[in-house]
């Protein structure tokens, strides 16, 4: 248990400070300054003390004289596989300022995606909140009707009234929430055992789609910026299928890197699994066959872009629908609960009544 709780929450440098790392360095690096010199300033300069720590330790390890893929292994899983690839490459083709500009840019892309979609989902959040609240707040007001010597009264049909059912509520509420964030956490990380839960969500009407679109989405924007920093294809493929963070799309990859190698062209290894979309496979099928691929997948990237984001829509709007679903849920079990406790009684005495 201890192990799997450090697996998932393991610290990860966080997306606004791996975009602003990247941009920093690609433009500090343009500009001639010296290498030592430029991670010395990020490590002087980091407010996380974990993230100072990691990167006081590349910082003394460049200072050595080591190379800066080297001075990063150390810090294994703190920075994402695509970092650590993409600067090796960077370095054995002699263009690290530019990779890290193109990395800056691709983590500023997910970033915004990632704000898009946390402004989208705060109206539905708040109503969740307010729902849950006023389920609390009814627990809390039943049980002072019932010490008030009305009767044990549960309109919510919860069997919790009162302070004490107050608690076990309250209670309740943060197990889910810290259930939810464990398993959210897990499946970013893309955790073997996730992947029955990934596919489930995929399944699910009106749900799959959009997960699978934001997923392409981050595919695409991978596969440009490995093939066009030089990447050997294997390894750039692995990486970019790995960064969907999808078990829909991971649980391929050993059959497409096989295809690979026996010599089949990108999209005829994408199409065999079944996976991918045609609009999808039929640029990857026009870059290879005019032999501008990265340029392709730029294209391609912007479109799923854009679709991503009508996606992320998808999503909350979904959410929202839910809340007012639960919430109304909510209220119509109350009023028929109360019309029981109201009714039932009566019907009761009747039926008393009408025996001989």
């Amino acid at each position: 248990m201890p192990s799997l709780i450090a697996s998932v929450f393991s610290p990860r440098i966080g997306l606004r400070d791996l975009a602003g790392l990247c941009r920093r360095l690609g433009t500090a690096l343009s500009s001639g300054i010296d290498v030592r010199r430029v991670w010395q300033r990020e490590a002087a300069d980091a407010r996380s003390p974990i993230l100072r720590r990691h990167l006081q330790a590349i910082s003394d390890a460049v200072a050595r004289g080591e190379t800066v893929s080297d001075a990063m292994r150390p810090v294994g899983e703190y920075f994402p596989a695509l970092v650590h690839a993409m600067v090796d490459v960077g370095e054995h083709t002699g263009h690290t300022a530019e990779i890290f500009r193109h990395l800056a840019e691709h983590y500023e892309e997910q970033l915004r995606l990632r704000r898009s979609f946390m402004a989208s989902i705060t109206g539905p959040m708040i109503q969740l909140g307010m729902a849950l609240a006023i389920i609390g707040l009814l627990i809390l007001v039943m049980g002072a009707l019932s010490s008030a010597g009305r009767g044990n009264i549960d309109i919510l049909g919860l069997g919790l009234v009162g302070e004490s059912g107050f608690v076990v509520y309250c209670l309740t509420l943060v197990t889910i929430a810290a259930g939810g964030v464990f398993l959210y956490q897990a499946m970013r990380r893309g955790l073997a055992w996730t992947e029955p839960v990934q596919k489930f969500l995929l399944r699910l009407p009106a749900v799959g789609s959009p997960i699978k679109t934001i997923s392409l989405a981050q595919m695409a924007w991978a596969m440009q910026l490995t093939m066009d920093s030089g990447m050997e294809l294997l390894r750039a493929m692995k990486l970019s299928i790995a960064s969907t963070r999808n078990a829909f799309y991971t649980q391929h990859t050993d059959r497409i890197v096989s295809s690979l190698r026996s010599g089949n062209e990108i999209h005829e290894a994408l199409e065999a699994t079944g996976a991918f979309p045609h609009e999808f496979l039929s640029t990857i099928e026009v870059g290879e066959r005019s032999g501008r691929l990265p340029e392709a997948m730029k294209n391609l990237s912007a479109m799923y872009h854009d679709q991503a984001q009508l996606a992320l829509r998808t999503l909350t709007t979904l959410a929202g629908y839910s809340v007012w679903a639960a919430v109304a849920l909510m209220i119509v079990l109350a009023i028929v609960r109360m019309m029981m406790q109201t009714f039932v009684p009566y019907i009761n005495l009747i039926n008393d009544l009408s025996k001989p």
